[in-house]
């Protein structure tokens, strides 16, 4: 480099100190909302692209970790206001609680809230005018003293950095990292819905481990609402309606008259009430960043629902981004995040896998108590 180029990137990066970072986040789900929470308290000017037309929220409800709420909360989003909280039992088949020893309650605890209301609250957080919606990102130039960012449109936005938050089909993923696609994860399909709460056990049944690799349940998500849920592995051909499938599976969940209020709560759902997803997977990736951009979220490392903290860990990514872009420049903020998150995920594939191949209710719930623990007791950065 000769010392007229070594001036000019001088100059760029005092320019950048000089004024707020321009900060473009794609996504305005869960993930980009807390980052653009996030990082509007460190002087970050935010402009969040939604594709949708409105805020809206993929999914019924959502479980929060205690390492999500921190996140949030400093973020400015009172979350705890808006869910319940869950002391999680395991059960198998014919409701026998179940729970591996050596772990206590703050293991199991967790704050389950409707994602609706979540979004709606992170968007107010925001703030709605620094949030763009029918605003389609189409591709990006990530050059070395800005980032250039492609609506559909022909519109185009010029910023310090680009956050990709933008789920498992992320067009900022596919950008940075080409032939990274998500892949369908082996015939794994879940069901779910929110319903007005009737006269099931308040406390709930989650989690459920039946037969066929099947797994669910129900639990209240807020006042008057329950959330109920299965999914399976390998469910193989599906056929009739989405309240036939969903029903068929939650049968491999009911024994000796448990489980009967799930089966009537499913049963009366309205068919366009109930979500039905096909799972798909983000592969491993090599890098999480370029010199402008990052990846969050599930566009960074989307898992399979089975151990319900893809959303936390998407958080825990925004704080732990916040935090290295509030103590280096970007440069070596980005580093510091990219090495932070992929070393944690390689845990938390380990840790997946392995929940994900128990053989049974007790053995699921061990392993589901050792990702938990580790999880809330590990530093993510």
């Amino acid at each position: 480099m000769c010392h007229h180029d070594a001036v000019v990137l001088d100059w760029r990066q005092e320019r950048t100190k000089e004024r707020d970072m321009r900060t473009v986040i794609a996504g305005g789900g869960l993930v980009g909302l807390t980052a653009a929470a996030a990082l509007r308290r460190i002087g970050h000017d935010v402009t969040v692209l939604e594709q949708a037309p409105g805020i809206r929220a993929a999914g019924a409800g959502i479980g929060l970790w205690a390492n999500a709420i921190r996140v949030l909360e400093d973020a400015g989003a009172d979350v705890r206001a808006l869910g319940q909280e869950i002391n999680a039992w395991f059960f198998d088949p014919a409701g026998k609680p179940l729970r591996a020893k050596g772990y206590d309650d703050s293991d199991h605890r967790f704050l389950l809230v409707p994602r609706p209301a979540l979004n709606t609250l992170l968007a107010d957080v925001v703030g709605r005018d620094r949030i763009r919606l029918s605003a389609r990102l189409t591709g990006f130039e990530d050059r070395a003293d800005e980032v250039v960012v492609h609506l559909d449109g022909g519109e185009s936005l010029h910023a310090d950095l680009l956050i990709g938050a933008d789920g498992v089909y992320s067009r900022v993923r596919s950008g940075l990292l080409p032939g990274t696609g998500a892949q369908a994860h082996a015939g794994h399909y879940a069901w779910r819905a929110i319903v007005p709460a009737g006269d099931e056990r308040p406390e709930g049944t989650v989690l459920t481990i039946g037969t066929d690799g099947t797994r669910g349940g129900y639990t209240r998500v807020a006042e008057g609402q329950t959330m109920w849920m299965v999914n399976q592995f390998e469910a193989g051909p599906l056929s009739g309606s989405k309240r036939d499938r969903a029903l068929a599976r939650a049968r491999n969940l009911a024994e000796a008259g448990w489980h009967d209020e799930l089966l009537r709560m499913i049963a009366a759902t309205p068919e366009d009430a109930i979500l039905e997803n096909r799972i798909v997977l983000v592969p491993p990736l090599p890098r999480w960043t370029g010199s402008r951009v990052a990846l969050i979220g599930d566009a960074a490392h989307g898992l399979s629902p089975h151990i319900a903290a893809g959303g936390t860990l998407g958080v825990e990514d925004a704080g732990v981004l916040r935090t290295a872009l509030a103590s280096a420049d970007l440069t070596e903020a980005l580093k510091q995040y990219e090495h932070a998150r992929i070393a944690r995920f390689e845990r938390v594939r380990e840790f997946s896998a392995a929940v994900e191949a128990a053989a049974g209710p007790a053995e699921f719930a061990a392993r589901y108590a050792s990702f938990s623990h580790w999880m809330l007791t590990t530093t993510p950065v």
